[in-house]
């Protein structure tokens, strides 16, 4: 067996080095095909298709396509790098509209789309980028359509939700998951499903790696919702409170809420008035990140990222022992206790 120590720089913890550089290799070959798949007729478009393609990302989502294709009897099949474009596209696309959603100034480190350019622009070119990825589906098939249709619609209601509060008789925490479920876990359930589909793997694996994907894939968001509070600035390569200050529901502030309704420590008093409203001064959201850090709630959004981890990682029993089932078992458990 190579000694050949695994890539450094992939997004998923892959261990074992043959799994590792074959899944690079693949990558490497994506990530090319991606480069032309966002050009256009004109420029401008181009550039500005490209932008955020150029900017980086750790490409998880095709990454995913490809070692759930290990499950399959053919990983090389074209199909399944066509596939990995698809789900990264959909998800640029998706970015685009997102800085624009949320008034961002800065993407992967660079200016935002809508920041260098404007917000029709940024919004165009994010039909623009879904236009090419509903193109490539095209190439995969009807049922690959469907599969695209589906999530594209679970996408877009995630992202609608995200903006309206939950109603007078909705829990709002469960409304909140059903928003991550919609904008995370949907593209990443069809990121698994495709890779296992396009490599032939038989259908309870595919199904398998699905619910694996949609599960992990939430819970990599509410992980994030926990680094937000929990992480010190650099720590993490977030700004701590970035939620608090935009005035967006999370995990641990949803439970620390309920927690605190109706309860007479001083604490729980302010809190709940700090968490009433966006955070504009860097004091008070210094205090609230304080007053999150030592609150119980901290402790159980992570016991429930962990149970969530623990329940993705029950999906892979169909998949033999190996390289493949420890890659994604460790990705589980990376995002029940990651730390950036």
């Amino acid at each position: 067996m190579s000694t050949t120590p695994p890539p450094a720089n992939l997004a998923l913890p892959v261990t074992d080095p043959e799994l590792a550089h074959r899944l690079q290799e693949r990558l490497d070959r994506v990530e090319t095909l991606l480069a032309g798949h966002v050009r256009a007729h004109s420029s401008y478009v181009t550039e500005a298709a490209s932008h955020l393609l150029d900017a980086g990302g750790k490409r998880f989502r095709p990454l995913l396509v490809l070692l759930a294709a290990e499950a399959g009897s053919d990983p090389e099949n074209d199909a399944v790098l066509t596939s990995a474009c698809v789900v990264e596209i959909t998800h640029l696309g998706s970015l685009y509209h997102d800085d624009v959603m949320d008034e961002a100034d800065v993407r992967r480190g660079a200016p935002s789309a809508n920041a260098r350019w404007d917000n029709n622009t940024a919004i165009l070119v994010g039909d623009f980028l879904f236009g090419r990825s509903s193109e490539l589906t095209a190439e995969l098939g009807p049922e690959a359509v469907l599969i695209q249709a589906r999530t594209f619609t679970r996408l877009v209601e995630g992202q609608i939700l995200e903006t309206v509060p939950p109603g007078a008789d909705e829990d709002p925490l469960q409304h909140y998951l059903e928003v991550v479920a919609g904008k995370t876990g949907s593209l990443i359930a069809t990121s698994a499903r495709y890779g296992a589909m396009f490599s032939g793997a038989p259908a309870e694996v595919v199904e398998a790696l699905a619910a694996y994907g949609e599960i992990v894939g939430s819970a990599f968001q509410l992980s994030d919702d926990i680094l937000d509070i929990a992480s010190e600035t650099g720590e993490s390569g977030k700004t701590p409170g970035t939620d608090l200050r935009e005035g967006v529901p999370t995990l641990p502030v949803l439970m620390a809420q309920s927690q605190a309704v109706g309860s007479t420590d001083a604490a729980d008093v302010r809190l709940l008035d700090l968490l009433s409203r966006p955070l504009t001064e860097d004091a008070d959201v210094e205090e609230a990140l304080t007053l999150l850090r030592a609150h119980p709630a901290m402790d159980e959004a992570r016991s429930y990222v962990v149970a969530q981890a623990e329940a993705a990682k029950k999906h892979l029993s169909v998949l033999p022992a190996g390289a493949v089932r420890d890659a994604l078992e460790a990705f589980a458990d990376v995002v029940a206790v990651r730390t950036g």
